[in-house]
């Protein structure tokens, strides 16, 4: 066998044998009204609900929106994914560590890598509505970490 023809041999193998990897992570689209979210409550945070839009948290990235009543604090936490949150409604303090805290307000984004402890509080007299993305499976760790 040839050196070229071992070269397309393994571009084949590669192509062809990563399908079911990428199968896995294909998104066939979605559509829904923000009036036909049902929201779960929270067990971990009481003044927090959410649901899934798209994806699956348990095994992949996923999408979810949440919302916080006037108040409520997620207390420092961090993922082992890169977490991405933009506000919808509301008024939220994103703090993370190592960066300086801030208010963002609709249309507001942050990003925090994969375990950068972090926390929300919705300010404010009205709830917060925001979507946050996740790009693997969900996680959860409670506190600053070390």
């Amino acid at each position: 066998m040839t050196q070229k023809t071992k070269w397309k041999l393994a571009v084949v193998l590669a192509v062809f044998g990563s399908g079911p990897v990428l199968a896995e992570d294909t998104v066939t689209g979605a559509i829904k009204p923000l009036a036909s979210v049902r929201f779960a409550p929270d067990t971990d945070v009481k003044c927090l609900s959410s649901a899934v839009e798209t994806g699956d948290p348990a095994s992949g990235r996923s999408t979810l929106i949440l919302k916080a009543s006037a108040g409520c604090v997620v207390p420092w936490h961090f993922h082992t994914a890169e977490e991405q949150l933009i506000i919808v409604s509301g008024t939220v303090l994103a703090e993370m560590i190592h960066h300086p805290s801030a208010r963002l307000g609709p249309g507001g984004f942050a990003v925090m890598g994969g375990r950068m402890p972090h926390q929300f509080t919705c300010q404010g007299k009205s709830a917060c509505l925001m979507f946050v993305t996740f790009d693997r499976a969900y996680d959860i760790y409670w506190g600053k970490g070390s």
